[in-house]
């Protein structure tokens, strides 16, 4: 079977395919959302989603969360006494819903379709394939979020044509795309979006308007520990929006309490910046698919961000259109990546479906231009593939010597919008020699392939002589060797993840040492003996005592926390 995977930047899922349709498969602990947060301890114990969320609060200096946005870079996370690259925290989180879906479905999984942000990039793309392999999958497709929304929603199962637009807020990074549909084809027209926008800065903000509230409170004096802990009442705060008009925001710093009471309006207007850069990726992708804003038929809503009443409001107002959230935003990325999976196997009831996808960079070479006074100037942007044209493409550019008796031509492979050379990021490089000749008299055909699968192959022809240089361009983000990926994994492997049956007791162990942190008085005291009288429970190491000790214990906390 090939599971389906939304790989978020705050939170993760994972869904399957059944006669039924597609179906998220609950977590360890019976949750749908799987919080991208990865937690080591002094022992080098690895935890990974909601309990490393809540150590997190404890021992921020052990724990790492909102990776998913170096995805692709060399930023390194220290944890404790470890090291992390992005995709390694992120295959720790692999291998968790790995095993969650094993233990679900009483079957090995060795197949995923993951879901990547429209706007990543090649090295962004390759870094997630092999957080996916080193978490020991095979990683059938790496598909565009907004297209495995579009498949969720069954977009390609209506009858009539037309075009959709998918905007995705989720917890780290913002998508606009535009598909257009006909008949079984799922065209992606345009892409845009940026990868440091989302949910949690909406947060910040909240975060800011408590500070602002009280001056008295230098965040930069604050430790970790009581940062986090105001993270946590801002994202309370905000999650509360849902339900009222004006939300509450509780913390205890240093045994003093502070309060802000926020209605939705005032945050509305606190939030204008980031609803002003919203609008760019959208104007974009309108002006690269050439269609006008009442060009679109149906929006539909995805990521746990756009549960935010204002932000539903806004994009009503912006395409005069009521969005479509019929299905839960935090869950169609992975149903729809089930979806895909269950095409990829032929699964009966699948109505076949071609999607395409686009290119979301320009890829071109370095060349130099003719100024006025015949001198030549260096460092210029030259476009072979625009971005957003439809993939798989291949594009042809050819190009000329500048110097007499020129023997070699070097070609950069670059990817970006500017058109200066050093402000695009160098994929690769390739020199070819050509015959000595006049300037100008000699010539090579640069072409560029791009597929779906982001391989960029790159074929330089000298036009005279008909002599042919070919490569896929290899940059750090290239895939690792089999031998690499099974040495690492090796290497991962001594990190001791915690036993799968005892996670639930340290959740509750961790969730109330931080009530107790966050308390004050005869509360503290209540906490501490509920504490001391689940942990006598766990010393006895006999299942019956301890399963009725933990239930207890849960309501407590429940009750303390309502």
């Amino acid at each position: 079977m090939i599971i389906g995977i939304d790989l978020g930047t705050t939170n993760s899922l994972v869904a399957y395919y059944t006669e039924d349709g597609p179906k998220i498969i609950p977590n360890r602990l019976g949750k749908n959302l799987t919080p991208s947060v990865v937690s080591v301890d002094e022992d080098g114990q690895v935890f990974i989603g909601e309990t490393a969320k809540e150590r997190m609060l404890l021992y921020p200096e052990s724990s790492a969360s909102v990776f998913k946005r170096s995805m692709g870079s060399e930023k390194v996370f220290q944890l404790g006494n470890r090291k992390f690259l992005p995709e390694e925290l992120s295959a720790l989180i692999l291998k968790a819903l790995k095993e969650d879906a094993e233990c679900y479905l009483q079957e090995e999984i060795t197949e995923a379709v993951i879901s990547v942000p429209a706007y990543f990039n090649d090295e962004r793309r390759k870094a997630t394939k092999r957080a996916g392999e080193l978490a020991g999958l095979k990683v059938e497709r790496i598909i565009s979020e907004p297209t495995a929304a579009a498949i969720a929603y069954g977009l390609y199962q209506n009858q009539e044509n037309g075009r959709f637009l998918v905007f995705d807020l989720g917890g780290g990074t913002f998508d606009v795309s535009i598909l257009e549909l006909f008949d079984s084809i799922i065209e992606v027209r345009a892409v845009a979006g940026d990868n440091f926008l989302g949910g949690e800065d909406f947060t910040k903000v909240i975060e800011q308007i408590f500070f602002d509230k009280h001056p008295e409170l230098d965040r930069d004096s604050l430790t970790d520990k009581e940062c986090r802990h105001i993270t946590k009442q801002a994202e309370k705060c905000k999650i509360a929006f849902g339900e009222k008009r004006v939300s509450e925001m509780n913390c205890t710093i240093q045994e003093e309490t502070y309060t802000l009471s926020l209605s939705i309006d005032e945050y509305e207007v606190k939030c204008e910046e980031l609803l002003d850069k919203i609008r760019q990726p959208i104007k974009r992708s309108l002006s690269d698919a050439n269609i006008r804003l009442k060009d679109i038929d149906r929006v539909v809503l995805v990521g746990g961000a756009t549960k935010l009443s204002f932000i539903r409001k806004f994009v009503g107002k912006l395409f005069h259109n009521l969005p479509d959230t019929s299905i839960n935003p935090d869950e169609a990325v992975a149903l729809g990546a089930a979806v895909q999976g269950a095409m990829k196997e032929r699964k009966d009831g699948i109505r076949e479906v071609i999607l395409t996808d686009v290119c979301p960079f320009t890829l071109g070479t370095e060349v130099v231009m003719e100024k006025e006074n015949g001198r030549y100037e260096d460092g210029h942007f030259c476009p072979i593939i625009e971005r957003n044209t439809t993939i798989p493409a291949s594009r042809t550019e050819r190009l000329f010597t500048v110097n007499d008796n020129q023997t070699q031509i070097r070609c950069k492979v670059l990817q970006g919008e500017s058109r200066f050379a050093t402000n695009n990021v160098l994929l690769g490089e390739i020199r070819i020699r050509v015959p000595k000749a006049e300037a100008g008299k000699e010539a090579v055909d640069v072409t560029y392939t791009y597929d779906v699968n982001s391989i960029l192959e790159v074929e330089i022809k000298v036009v005279s002589t008909g002599e042919v240089t070919k490569q896929i361009i290899k940059t750090n983000a290239t895939d690792m060797s089999e031998e690499e990926i099974q040495e690492r994994m090796e290497a991962l492997s001594y990190l001791k993840i915690h036993p799968r049956d005892k996670e639930e007791n340290k959740l509750l162990l961790l969730r109330g040492e931080r009530l107790y942190e966050e308390s004050v008085g005869k509360q503290r005291m209540q906490i501490e003996y509920a504490l001391r009288e689940f942990e006598k429970a766990l010393d006895t190491r006999e299942d019956s005592v301890i399963e009725g000790a933990r239930r207890d214990f849960k309501e407590f906390l429940e009750a303390f926390t309502e």
